[in-house]
C-alpha cells in the first residue's frame, strides 16, 4: 500500500518501529526495516544501553539491512554538551546514509536544515495542534501524532480526536499509540493516517533484547494495567503497573517536582533523571532484570498476546491492508 509517508521515505508498509529507550537494539531496528517497514534508531539507547560507539552501531545495523532506517533526534536543549552530542550523532547518521529523522521535545529547525540539505525528510512528535503548527513553521515534512494510548511519553487526545485536530494541516500524519494488532492498524489507516508508529508491539518480539519477563508482562497486560510515572524521565511516562511501581509511587518528591516545573531548571533536571535511569536500566539488564524495573508500555498491550518475530508481525499487518477492500 502506498501512502504519502511510504513514498517520502521509500518503504513498503506504512509502519514505523518507533525509537524506544532502552529497547531499540540494532537487531530490532534492522529487522523492522528489512521486513518492509522502517526502524528508528534511538541514539541514547544505542550508545549508553547497548554499548556501541555510535558510528559502529550504525554500521552494525547496515550489516543487517540495506533498506531505509531512521533516527530519533531529541532537540531539547538540556545542556550544551547534550545538544552538541545530538548534533554530532545527526552528522554521523547523515554521513552513513540515514535520510529519515524523527525529532522531539523542542525546536527542530536546525535538524530540518541539515536533513533537507541532504535530501532527507523530518517528522516531528506532537501531542496537540499548537506544537504541530510550531513544528510546521520550522519546515518539518510530517507529524508523529502521539495520542493518549501511547507508551512512553503519551499525549492527551484519543487517536481519532488528534487526527481531527490536525487533518487540515496538509502533511502526512502518523498515528502513534494504541496499535498492537492488525485490526487497529487498518482502522487508523481508514481514519486517514498515512502510517502508524508502534513501540510496545515490537518490544514483545524475538529480536528485541529486552528481558523475557518484560515481554511476558506486555503479553499478559490489559490496557487498565498502564499507568503514568515521572520518575524515569521527568515527564509523565506510560509504564506497566507492577507491585514495585505501586510501592514507590509514580510521582517525584516536592523539590524535584518544583525544579521540573521551573523554566530555568526543568531541562537540566530531566537530563539528570534520564542519566540516572540509563544507569539503572543498564545495571538491571546486566543482572537479568527484576520486578523492580519500570516497564514502558502503551495501551496497545490489549491486542498483544504472544512474542513473535518482527517479520511475522509486519507480514501480518501488510496482509491486513491487502485483505481490506476499502484500502485497495
Amino acid at each position: 500500500m502506498k501512502t504519502p509517508f511510504t513514498e517520502q521515505v521509500g518503504i513498503e508498509v506504512p509502519l514505523i518501529c518507533g525509537a524506544m529507550y532502552p529497547c531499540s537494539n540494532p537487531e530490532l531496528v534492522a529487522a523492522a526495516s528489512e521486513a518492509g517497514a522502517i526502524g528508528i534508531i534511538q541514539p541514547l539507547s544505542l550508545v549508553y544501553v547497548h554499548g556501541y560507539d555510535f558510528r559502529d552501531g550504525l554500521k552494525k545495523i547496515r550489516s543487517l539491512t540495506q533498506k531505509p532506517v531512521g533516527i530519533n533526534i531529541l532537540v531539547e536543549k538540556s545542556t550544551k554538551i547534550y545538544e552538541h552530542r545530538m548534533r554530532e550523532w545527526l552528522e554521523i547518521a547523515l554521513e552513513e546514509g540515514v535520510r529519515f529523522v524523527v525529532t522531539a521535545l523542542g525546536n527542530p529547525e536546525w535538524v530540518v536544515e541539515k536533513v533537507h540539505a541532504k535530501g532527507g525528510v523530518v517528522y516531528h512528535d506532537v501531542t496537540e495542534r499548537k506544537w504541530a503548527e510550531k513544528a510546521l513553521s520550522k519546515g518539518v515534512d510530517g507529524l508523529i501524532c502521539v495520542n493518549n494510548r501511547a507508551g512512553g511519553h503519551a499525549g492527551k487526545l484519543s487517536p481519532e480526536a488528534l487526527y481531527q485536530d490536525l487533518k487540515d494541516l496538509k502533511v502526512p500524519l502518523i498515528c502513534a499509540g494504541g496499535v498492537g494488532d492488525e485490526n487497529t492498524f487498518t482502522e487508523m489507516i481508514k481514519i486517514g493516517y498515512a502510517g502508524v508508529q508502534m513501540g510496545t508491539r515490537f518490544i514483545a518480539t524475538e529480536e528485541c533484547h529486552e528481558k523475557h519477563n518484560y515481554k511476558e508482562a506486555i503479553v499478559k497486560a490489559q490496557e487498565d494495567d498502564i499507568v503514568l510515572t515521572n520518575r524515569v524521565t521527568g515527564i509523565p511516562l506510560s509504564v506497566i503497573k507492577t507491585p514495585y511501581v505501586e510501592a514507590v509511587g509514580t510521582d517525584v518528591g516536592p523539590v524535584t517536582r518544583f525544579l521540573l516545573q521551573h523554566r530555568l531548571t526543568k531541562h537540566f533536571m530531566r537530563l539528570i533523571i534520564q542519566v540516572l535511569s540509563a544507569r539503572k536500566f543498564k545495571q538491571t539488564t546486566l543482572k537479568g532484570g527484576s520486578t523492580k524495573d519500570y516497564w514502558q508500555a502503551g495501551k496497545s498491550c490489549q491486542g498483544i498476546r504472544s512474542i513473535e518475530s518482527v517479520s511475522e508481525i509486519i507480514d501480518r499487518f501488510k496482509k491486513s491492508l491487502g485483505n481490506n477492500p476499502e484500502l485497495r
